[in-house]
């Protein structure tokens, strides 16, 4: 573990249902407050004994830094995030954290698309709220299946960011895929960098968009992850050189936040 990771009982604030089997949790943890960064992520001990053996990977979602809080937004899929769903306020959380590479913006990359598929939008509602305090401009492309898919919607918009919203059925915003939009931006707009996490097919799709429209893409890998600090191999993706050459990385210490051009996507 790196010097800014911390272990600790953190303290549950809030644990409520958004809509579906999405939730918010928002923990007190100063250490991890302080330290973390967007696009990282905690490991969350689910239970006291051994079943379920392994933490659960959480992506943070939003930190208030001087009130020492983190937000967890997370989907309800397992017995490890069904266990969570019952934790009460007053009750403490067994996090590992902040873990793993986020996003690094450079000075001149003030322009910033984010493009989000579903549960996609925790890590990069962080971003967001980070780059807009940080005087850029920022615009947030949210997609899902369904209307229930849609999560962070007025909280963004409650920020001043600009949002557009699309869904695979047209039960609301627009009708079709977010990489849609994504492509309609692209043409139409000056853009320094984009930032997606979704599901695989949406990250290709939204890779070959920003290759084609010569943008820098920055990409939130969603992956299992057993130990979550590099010692089991468990999690590795396929990562391509400039010579085209490939190794593999792990997404919980070299990522979860990798280039897009560089990732080897399964089948494509």
């Amino acid at each position: 573990m790196g010097s800014g990771t911390f272990q600790c009982n953190a303290i549950v604030e809030e644990n409520r249902e958004l809509r579906g089997n999405y939730r918010l949790m928002v923990v007190k943890s100063p250490e991890v407050a302080g330290a973390a960064r967007p696009g990282q992520f905690v490991h969350v001990r689910c239970g006291s004994g051994t079943v379920p053996l392994l933490r659960r990977p959480i992506s943070i979602h939003r930190v208030w830094p001087g009130e020492g809080r983190v937000g967890l937004l997370y989907e309800v899929k397992g017995r490890g995030t069904a266990w969570m769903a019952g934790r009460k306020p007053g009750e403490t959380l067994d996090i590992l954290g902040p873990l793993g590479n986020g996003f690094r913006l450079a000075a001149g990359e003030r322009r910033l698309v984010l493009v989000a598929g579903g549960v996609g939008i925790a890590p990069l509602f962080f971003l967001a709220e980070a780059a807009r305090r940080g005087g850029r401009q920022v615009r947030v492309l949210l997609g899902g299946r369904n209307r229930e898919m849609i999560l962070a919607e007025d909280d963004l918009r409650q920020m001043g960011i600009p949002v557009e919203v699309t869904t695979d059925d047209g039960s609301y915003g627009h009708h079709g895929l977010v990489t849609g939009l994504l492509a309609e931006v692209l043409e139409r707009e000056e853009v320094d960098r984009v930032c997606a996490c979704g599901p695989q097919p949406m990250l290709v799709a939204v890779t070959r968009l920003s290759v084609l429209h010569e943008v820098p893409c920055y990409v939130s890998l969603e992956e299992h992850m057993a130990c979550g600090v590099g010692a089991c191999r468990g999690c590795v993706v396929g990562i391509r050189d400039a010579f085209g050459n490939i190794s593999y990385r792990n997404v919980c210490t070299h990522g979860p936040v990798f280039e897009a051009r560089e990732v080897v996507f399964d089948g494509a």
